[in-house]
């Protein structure tokens, strides 16, 4: 009998006929011989529905309590689908976050996990019955306060619950039949990729690729956890996310010939902020970026221009997420004095394209042929960044879906059937 973790979203929950047909694939899972465990979304749009509902009770809901209101949605779609399990004649036994031992920091809104203590969810399965958690929700030992794990939590959930678990596999059901070549919702065209190593899906992942979300695939890489991303809607075989040993080899250590592009990744989410006039010396861009660290900012692409050989002086642009803004604007203009700039400057109209493939290590001409498309179908380029396998560009916001579109026909991953997003939401 093998262990398998399951995740089910909101738009596979979305309303009782749903949850009825998610129980029946639970079960049928069981009935295969498989101990399972399930990690589950709030219903539909509940989170947001709740997070409108507190903001209209007062602008600056205090953290603790946000988090306590949050954790209500998750709560309820487990309990309704223990009944539905129930009701098909199996036991099935529901559990909040902190019920089944996922310990985090004491962050509110955007906690971390530090450790999964799964005793109640390990009693549960020795005893027969399906165990559904509620995903997105821990708890914080040093203050007993019950914690959030920000956007996508639902999918760390389950892969944290995979690894301390040992679970021979990690399914992740969405609205889609698995992992594109891109957002099917902008490229109708776009392919289901059947296999992808979850170093590719990382970087899909951190250029705005919102199917699985960054912080699953960093821990299940983490942890050898295998993911398998399927529709819950049907039942295709989707895409396998499997770490391989060494690039170029399998998850079986067979050599393998990766191909050139896996797919093309956007990301809407990002504001860029430039800092104008920076003395060009040692030590300045340390002193800017320890500011921007202190206001909690993620920083994802940076750029320096070529000082002016007249003034000595510099600007330094760098991309965040456009929720992190302000607090980095005040934080940068209350250190002016101090930092010696001239002005700043924000654009919130930006959007990233990002290229992603293993092959790229060992084919030349990759970039060429970005720029190439890019220049061919009208589109600016603001900003350029790489890795080993990716290839990020910043342009016009209202530009990046004839980008993505340009870039996925050049590379050759259209496809001949248009793509299915059954809920609407690409994940």
């Amino acid at each position: 009998m093998g262990l398998i973790v399951q995740k089910f979203g909101g738009s596979s929950v979305a309303d009782a006929e749903s949850i009825k047909r998610v129980a029946k694939r639970i079960v049928e899972t069981r009935k295969a011989g498989n101990e399972v465990v399930v990690a589950v979304s709030a219903m539909g749009d509940t989170t947001d529905e709740l997070l409108d509902l507190a903001h209209q009770v007062t602008l600056l809901p205090a953290p603790r309590e946000l988090d306590m209101l949050l954790t209500a949605g998750e709560r309820i779609s487990m309990a309704l689908l223990a009944m539905a399990i129930r009701s098909m004649g199996h036991d099935a036994r529901s559990f909040t976050g902190s019920q089944a031992g996922m310990i985090t920091d004491a962050s509110h809104g955007a906690a971390r996990i530090v450790d999964v203590t799964p005793g109640r969810v390990r009693e549960a399965l020795d005893d027969g019955a399906i165990a559904i958690v509620a995903g997105f929700q821990g708890f914080n030992r040093a203050t007993g306060n019950i914690t959030t794990l920000g956007r996508g939590g639902s999918d760390t959930t389950a892969v944290a619950l995979a690894a301390a678990l040992h679970a021979e596999l990690c399914e992740i059901y969405t609205d889609v039949d698995g992992i594109y070549t891109a957002d099917p919702r902008v490229v109708p065209r776009a392919r289901p990729i059947p296999r992808i190593t979850s170093e590719e899906m990382l970087e899909l992942a951190a250029g705005g690729a919102k199917v699985l979300y960054i912080r699953a695939v960093e821990y299940a890489r983490r942890h050898g956890v295998t993911l398998h991303v399927r529709s819950s809607f049907n039942n295709r075989t989707g895409t396998i996310v499997y770490n391989p040993p060494a690039p170029g080899l399998d998850e079986n250590g067979a050599p393998v010939e990766e191909a050139v592009i896996a797919g093309v990744a956007t990301d809407l989410g990002e504001a860029k902020i430039t800092v104008v006039g920076v003395r060009d010396e040692p030590g300045k861009a340390a002193e800017l970026f320890t500011v921007v660290a202190r206001a909690g900012a993620n920083i994802d692409m940076i750029v320096q221009n070529v000082s002016a050989a007249a003034t000595g002086l510099t600007d330094i642009s760098f991309t965040l997420p456009k929720g992190d803004a302000q607090a980095v604007l005040a934080a940068i203009t209350a250190e002016q004095q101090r930092l010696g700039y001239l002005s700043l400057q924000h654009d919130d109209q930006i959007a990233k394209l990002a290229l992603v493939g293993a092959g790229m290590r060992t084919n030349a001409g990759v970039s060429a042929q970005l720029f190439t498309a890019l220049s061919e179908a009208g589109i600016n380029i603001e900003m350029i960044s790489t890795s080993e396998i990716r290839i990020s560009v910043v342009t016009r916001a209202d530009s990046i879906d004839a980008a993505v579109r340009a870039v996925h026909t050049a590379f050759g991953l259209d496809g001949e059937d248009e793509a299915v997003v059954y809920a609407g939401t690409g994940r």
